[in-house]
């Protein structure tokens, strides 16, 4: 660890060749993995990893090294290989290091790493079981068991000095149910920032029938029709919509690039009046959640969208450097072998007033949305595609027949400002969003939301 060390000193020479900040990551950390394929168990592994990485950023851009020998003597040769890629004035200050701050992290009742291996590989051998059991239409069930604990340090030029904890517990199940030539896919995931408990709130039993009830059940759905409808978005359904239509342009980055639709619209009306977007690194144990970003920014609660207008950005250190503001503590990185980029954490449309219920009934004609898959967003024009993984007719203001093969089309912006009623509950749905080579554990969540017209992809 980082404890001990002259990190003052290693800054200074990273800052040799010039440069207006740096920055040390220090993380280590276990891990196991656990694959069930076809009733086997085809992958175990356990083990842990620690490194360390230094970070000079000089006239806005970056440079980066890492390595796996964590000594004072190795971080000095690393900040000098670090130093030789920058140009610039020396850096002639003082760097006076401050009392660590420790993040609070999260309450962790059961450990995982408490937890034997071989109980690890009965949870998952108890979700296939289930799985299994459920139909003899399912033809394949895959199980995945994932957890780690890691501890980060970070430092700074400007003398912060960062510790914190992320323990964390993934279980997802995967079904393949087939009739005839029709194939159909049920899916099923759970994981938060916490420990053994969370099998508390779901069993494997659970989360494996869950999977396996959606894919036998979207057997006997018709074919979607498709054209413009109204589309009921439920809760359910997770935050597709608001990580893909608008979340990743937000991140500034993108939109400091013009990559993004929302590129110099600050102010403007981007969606419903109805439509208040968050980003919220705070919520307890949730999958997006920390203590410090990985550059050692207080998590913290971003309003991007209040009524309709747009009001902010995403920010990590770099972009906020560029845009001369600061960071919003969006600075996240896959691991201590990668440079922090902006990222979302957990991304949410914030509820309203309108019973669930209510807004259905007020729907004569229209699909209902019940889990989303996946999807595509051009984050230029906002244009984007998204699969139905489990859908409904809706007539006369009730959810009636499965559908299935719908796809949702159509435009961030133009979706958004569509949404004419929003429900008073909230459903957060979970992934690992990618970018830049990167992925990083995310939560999305909505209400309830009506959407007066959207262009359903069906085959009749």
């Amino acid at each position: 660890m980082l404890d001990g060390m002259n990190l003052g000193s290693i800054l200074r020479r990273a800052l040799g060749g010039g440069g207006e900040f740096a920055d040390i990551y220090f993380e280590e950390g276990s891990s196991t993995a656990i694959v069930c394929e076809d009733g086997k168990i085809e992958k175990v592994l356990a083990g842990t990893d620690r490194g360390v990485g230094i970070r000079v950023i000089s006239d806005l851009r970056t440079a980066y090294a890492f390595t796996n020998e964590v000594t004072e003597t190795a971080l000095l040769a690393l900040a000098e290989t670090v130093s030789r890629a920058v140009k610039g004035n020396s850096f002639g200050g003082a760097i006076d290091m401050r009392t660590k701050l420790v993040g609070p992290g999260f309450p962790i009742e059961i450990p995982p790493n408490s937890v034997p291996l071989q109980d690890k590989v009965a949870l998952v051998n108890r979700g296939n079981v289930a799985a299994r059991g459920f139909d003899p239409r399912i033809r394949q069930v895959t199980v995945v068991y994932r957890d780690s604990a890691v501890k980060t340090q970070i430092a700074n030029s400007l003398g912060d000095f960062t510790e914190a904890i992320r323990t964390g517990t993934l279980f997802l199940t995967q079904v393949v149910a087939a009739e005839g030539d029709v194939i159909q896919t049920g899916y099923e995931p759970i994981g938060r920032f916490m420990g053994h408990e969370i099998f508390r709130e779901r069993s494997p039993e659970e989360i494996a029938l869950a999977a396996a009830r959606r894919a036998v059940m979207m057997l006997g759905a018709r074919k979607a029709p498709g054209g413009p409808m109204p589309v009921v978005l439920s809760s359910e359904a997770g935050g597709t919509m608001v990580h893909e239509a608008i979340g990743h342009g937000l991140e500034a980055d993108l939109a400091g690039s013009g990559m993004s639709v929302y590129t110099g619209k600050i102010g403007e009306q981007v969606a419903s009046p109805l439509v208040t977007v968050i980003d919220d690194a705070t919520i307890p144990n949730a999958r997006g959640s920390f203590s410090f970003d990985d550059e050692g920014t207080p998590a913290q609660r971003t309003v991007l969208v209040e009524n309709g207008i747009l009001k902010g950005y995403l920010y990590d250190r770099l972009s906020a450097m560029k845009d001369g503001c600061v960071s919003t503590g969006n600075g996240r990185r896959e691991g201590y072998h990668a440079k922090p980029i902006v990222r979302m954490t957990n991304t949410l449309i914030a509820p309203g007033v309108t019973p669930p219920e209510e807004i259905v009934r007020g729907v004569a004609k229209g699909l209902f949305v019940r889990k989303m898959g996946g999807g595509q967003v051009n984050t230029v024009n906002g244009d984007f595609v998204f699969e139905v993984s489990e859908g409904y007719l809706i007539e006369n203001g009730a959810v009636g027949e499965p559908v299935r093969g719908a796809t949702l089309t159509g435009n961030g912006p133009d979706v958004l400002k569509k949404i004419i009623m929003v429900g008073s509950d909230l459903g957060f749905g979970i992934g690992t969003c990618g970018k830049d080579g990167q992925g990083v554990p995310v939560s999305d969540a909505q209400p309830t939301l009506l959407i007066e017209e959207m262009t359903v992809g069906g085959a009749a």
